[in-house]
């Protein structure tokens, strides 16, 4: 079975290294529906060759890896009521699980810009390698969205409650940031990447990376855990807004940035991560499947993409306004059962499940 043909996507294979080029530069590689199905049909391709021993996974230009998904195509779909973006996620979702699963070596370079979705197409990887030019991160707050692509599971197997502050003020983070929070494994410098690439070709990965890895610079975001675990250990967005404002003004910042996001995002991403605690990236998957639909019915998320990408007016009008006026009974609509809907990643068996299921 031959990948489907998109020129936003390309696939070559040197030696025994297959290798994905993310290839929107004008846009850092955002991810489109068709990108994900010919991800989805080249991996499992060359899962089943044995001439490719390793996959790498980069992007085209030099401004990064990906900054996640096409929101300006979800927004268009949300406008005319389409179901473009259900199927997008399906196959996103199927993708990320595939990539966890992988069996072979899959190393992702997360230079530069590595945002929402570029994070799930990297941060599931069994080698993950950043820079010092990394930005990375979850800022789907900023949008009237919930962080997704496995990145609740993530973010809430980090540190302490480290994971809970990216999460909620959707910072952008450095790659030592990203090392810190287990989001990567190793610091490799960008200049070195090519040479990298080449030596995937013949050498195995581990070998390969362990051979240009190097010492990270100090996480900024480790600095600041002991009061970021303080603020951020109640379950409840008001309070932890609360014991933000009482702690350092780096806290405060925090908490300035918190309340400028959409409180209904701000409230369902905090469940989200609570409630994934313990659960396989399938259920994690479902779980934000689930979420990421009552979303698209939802104001906030129209509202989040017109103001920050449309518009560009940086002013989005929430509906509720405030964090006291999300409810619990509101947060926990986000969560109900889809029905026939859902997504049904969790039933899959292994590997083969998946990349059946993906194809």
């Amino acid at each position: 079975m031959e990948a489907l043909e998109t020129d936003d996507v390309l696939f070559e294979r040197r030696g025994h290294l297959g290798i994905v080029t993310l290839n929107r530069p004008q846009a850092v590689n955002a991810l489109n529906a068709g990108m994900v199905k010919a991800m989805l049909q080249q991996l499992a391709v060359w899962a089943d060759d044995d001439a490719v021993a390793t996959v790498l996974v980069c992007g085209a230009g030099d401004r990064g890896l990906c900054a996640g998904g096409d929101i300006v195509a979800i927004y268009k779909d949300m406008l005319h009521g389409g179901t473009e973006t259900a199927s997008f996620w399906a196959d996103e979702y199927r993708l990320n699980s595939l990539i966890a699963r992988y069996p072979k070596p899959y190393v992702a370079f997360m230079d530069g810009l590595v945002l929402g979705g570029g994070v799930g197409v990297s941060a599931h990887g069994s080698l993950r390698v950043v820079t010092e030019r990394t930005r990375t991160g979850m800022p789907e707050t900023t949008i009237g969205f919930v962080p997704d692509v496995g990145g609740t599971l993530l973010l809430s197997r980090a540190p302490g409650q480290t994971g809970t502050h990216a999460a909620l003020t959707g910072a952008h983070l450095s790659g030592a940031d990203a090392l810190f929070l287990g989001l990567a494994d190793h610091f490799v410098p960008s200049d070195s990447l090519p040479a990298l690439a080449e030596a995937l070709e013949s050498s195995t990965a581990d070998a390969a990376v362990g051979r240009f890895a190097q010492a990270a610079p100090d996480s900024a975001l480790a600095g600041q855990q002991e009061w970021i675990d303080a603020a951020y250990a109640h379950d409840d967005a008001e309070e932890i807004v609360r014991s933000l404002r009482s702690s350092s003004p780096e806290a405060v910042e925090a908490a300035d940035t918190i309340e400028a996001k959409s409180p209904t995002s701000v409230k369902v991403t905090l469940a989200s991560l609570r409630r994934v605690r313990g659960l396989s990236l399938e259920e994690a998957l479902d779980q934000e499947y689930r979420v990421g639909l009552r979303c698209l019915a939802g104001p906030d998320f129209r509202e989040g993409i017109r103001a920050q990408v449309v518009d560009k007016d940086r002013n989005p009008q929430w509906k509720p306004p405030t964090l006291a006026e999300v409810h619990e009974s509101d947060v926990e609509g986000y969560f109900a059962s889809l029905g026939d809907a859902e997504l049904g990643l969790a039933g899959l068996a292994g590997w083969a499940g998946v990349a059946v299921e993906a194809q």
